[in-house]
């Protein structure tokens, strides 16, 4: 590796669809040399939105990875979708990101998916910048966007520059900003797109609001929690701090995550990225400035289930997580963030889940749609690499040394809302069917794939109605597989209503031989993260190992095989409470049935509930609409939260059954004569009317 550890910024584009993401890394990577043309959404010519159906629609689908240089740094860069259909592309991502760019739109501010990225940072603890980005639009309000973050998303952004002028009409339009550290104005010239930008004076009608500015920039850091108290006598005493003192004040609080430095500019008109680029390299980390990564030891002797810790250090063994994996005709091609150890190409390696080698017989830099060969034959903790060889592992699978095994957490991705039946064109291209929604499935955690055991219809489920159009042109593009696919249906789920316990026999003679056992479970809703929780409550040395883990198999497979109307489980947890276990009697197969049976019972005692997604929903549209918009909402059944005016806009929050939101945003368009936006995202499960039920049982 060419660079040193303490040089590396594993970092994301993060935001709302259409906030300026994949705008902003062009100009990132322009800026930076790592490419030599600004690519244009528009144009359909961006470098990190590579896919044709990425191009064709404008929209980021899939996160791409690219690596750019910045004053001496090595950053490695993931550009991720906003839209909510392709959520699990930002959550895969922020699992192996040491820090995050959130960008918020100046028009718009903080919305839906912008809040749900904010989330899936805090529950991965990625320490963020903030980049106002679109000051050059009308009704940009960078201002009020800081109020919304401070509500929305208790956050405490620190604003480093402030605007000179707002919108592209007005008193006073964008110009440039002011440099809060340097008290210096920055206006960048269009003519060289950006490049070349000019330092001066502070205009003399800002001069006494940017000092107000600096002030409680200062004030911030001085009393920021865990500071140098020699920092806030310094403070005192001169009434300043010097740049450098402020920069480390800076990075501090910014790895801490007790502040959120904040940005501004315009991506599209080439104004800010510069600055922008020296807060990833000052203010973010590097793989050394985050935690150790925590893992298990999956070794089947005294040391099973003890924490291991690996530490950014290439002498140390090698763990890596698999975090995205791409299908392509002929191999597939795997993202690993390397956590600790050298990774050499040729090596083998350990997945301990399955406790299978993968081998590792290429290494490559990964830039976007292309890829680029190694200087060196392997790969260093702190990187992002790509990789081509393994055949078993799946995103979340830990890659490891095999004489010391670390199990890494793997990721948690949401429940599939949506589904449809598909079938080939032709009887000819079944099994080729079955074998490209495999590997799709392999590549994107939220694409699930089966066979109703009903009417033998393969069912595809996804993350919404653009994630399966985008997965059918996949199989229609890459694969060659021309697909027929009928109407896209609620994926519903279902769950043990109460808590009950029940036993499964098994006792028959076969050829003079007695074949018995006797399985004892509870099952109970559960609302831990897991579908379904597997428990074991026997007491160690009462059964043989072997018979408990045949057991708890049996019990976890028929729990997946779905509930008494045929769709999956979850929020359930099955506690296996007793086996009656007879020497030379109880055979894998009677162990099994009995408990297969015990799990039926359980179930059928407590009573199975149907449940459906509940969508959460937000939607902007002009004062004059929103009467039709909510009387529209009423008749979805939709609970309605907040209406609040910002600006000429009224943002209205709802939840509503997924089940009645099919083809809203034709409907949504007819009532506000286009002008109405929304976006929609998974919220939770909830029971399902008993109309509902009734008309899956024919009643």
């Amino acid at each position: 590796m060419s660079h040193a550890i303490e040089d590396i910024r594993n970092i994301g584009i993060i935001a709302h669809i259409d906030a300026g993401k994949t705008t902003t890394t062009e100009r990132i990577l322009f800026y930076s040399g790592a490419s030599h043309r600004m690519g244009n959404v528009d144009d359909g010519n961006t470098i990190t939105d590579f896919d044709q159906e990425e191009s064709q629609r404008g929209i980021t689908i899939y996160s791409a990875a690219i690596t750019c240089h910045w004053k001496g740094k090595t950053i490695n860069l993931i550009d991720t979708p906003g839209h909510v259909d392709f959520t699990a592309e930002v959550e895969r991502s922020l699992r192996v990101l040491d820090g995050a760019v959130v960008v918020f739109s100046a028009v718009e501010g903080v919305e839906a998916q912008s809040e749900t990225v904010w989330r899936q940072a805090n529950h991965y603890q990625v320490p963020r910048i903030c980049f106002i980005n679109k000051m050059d639009r009308v009704g940009a309000d960078f201002f009020r966007v800081l109020e919304q973050m401070k509500k929305r998303l208790s956050a405490k952004p620190l604003p480093l520059q402030i605007p000179i002028g707002q919108g592209s009409t007005g008193a006073k339009p964008f110009e440039g900003i002011i440099d809060l550290i340097a008290m210096k104005a920055l206006y960048f010239d269009p003519e060289s797109k950006g490049e070349n930008y000019d330092v001066r004076e502070i205009p003399e009608e800002m001069l006494e609001e940017a000092q107000l500015w600096r002030g409680n920039l200062l004030d911030e850091l001085a009393l920021m929690e865990g500071v140098d108290e020699k920092v806030y006598e310094t403070y005192v005493e001169t009434e300043d701090l010097p740049t450098e003192m402020i920069i480390d004040l800076l990075r501090q609080g910014t790895l801490n995550s007790k502040i959120r430095p904040t940005f501004c500019g315009s991506s599209l008109d080439f104004t800010g990225i510069q600055p922008l680029l020296d807060a990833v390299t000052d203010l973010l980390p590097s793989p050394l400035d985050r935690p150790a990564i925590q893992g298990i030891n999956p070794s089947p002797k005294k040391a099973e289930g003890a924490t291991l810790e690996r530490h950014p250090d290439p002498n140390e063994p090698f763990c890596g997580l698999i975090f995205k994996i791409v299908a392509e005709q002929h191999a597939d091609f795997y993202f690993l963030r390397v956590y600790s150890g050298t990774l050499k190409s040729g090596s083998r390696m350990i997945n301990p889940r399955t406790g299978k080698k993968e081998l590792v017989s290429q290494l490559w830099r990964i830039q976007a749609g292309s890829r680029e060969k190694l200087e060196t034959d392997s790969v260093e903790a702190g990187d992002i690499i790509g990789l081509i060889g393994p055949k078993d592992s799946v995103t979340g699978d830990t890659l490891c040394d095999q004489k010391q095994q670390t199990l890494l957490e793997t990721i948690t991705f949401p429940e599939t809302v949506i589904a449809m039946a598909v079938e080939p064109d032709s009887s000819a291209e079944r099994k080729k069917l079955e074998d490209v929604l495999v590997r799709l499935a392999r590549q994107d955690p939220t694409f699930d794939a089966r066979v109703s055991e009903d009417t033998g219809q393969t069912i595809i489920s996804g993350m919404g109605e653009l994630h399966l159009e985008v997965i059918r042109h996949k199989m229609e593009r890459d694969f060659g597989l021309k697909v027929k696919v009928h109407k896209p249906r609620v994926s519903y789920r279902e769950t043990v209503r109460s808590e009950a316990t029940a036993e499964g026999v098994f006792d028959r003679q076969t050829g003079g031989e007695t074949q018995f056992a006797k399985v004892k479970v509870k099952a109970e809703p559960y609302s831990g993260e897991e579908r379904i929780h597997v428990v074991n409550k026997l007491k160690p040395g009462t059964v043989p190992k072997e018979t408990v883990q045949l057991v708890l198999q049996s019990i976890e497979e028929e729990a997946n095989a779905g509930g008494e109307l045929g769709y999956p489980l979850m929020k359930v947890q099955l506690t296996l409470l007793d086996v009656d276990y007879r020497d030379g009697e109880t055979t894998d197969v009677a162990a099994q049935a009995a408990a297969n049976q015990a799990v039926r019972e359980a179930f059928s005692a407590g009573g199975m509930m149907l449940l459906e997604p509940i969508m959460k929903l937000e939607v902007v549209t002009p004062q004059e609409f929103v009467g039709g918009v909510q009387g529209d909402l009423n008749t979805r059944h939709a609970q309605i939260h907040s209406a609040e005016a910002e600006g000429e806009l009224y943002r209205i929050s709802a939840e509503v059954p997924l089940a009645r939101m099919f083809g809203y945003s034709t409907d949504i368009r007819s009532l506000s004569q286009g002008r109405a936006g929304y976006s929609m995202e998974p919220m939770k499960y909830e029971p399902a009317p008993q109309s509902v039920v009734d008309q899956m049982l024919g009643n």
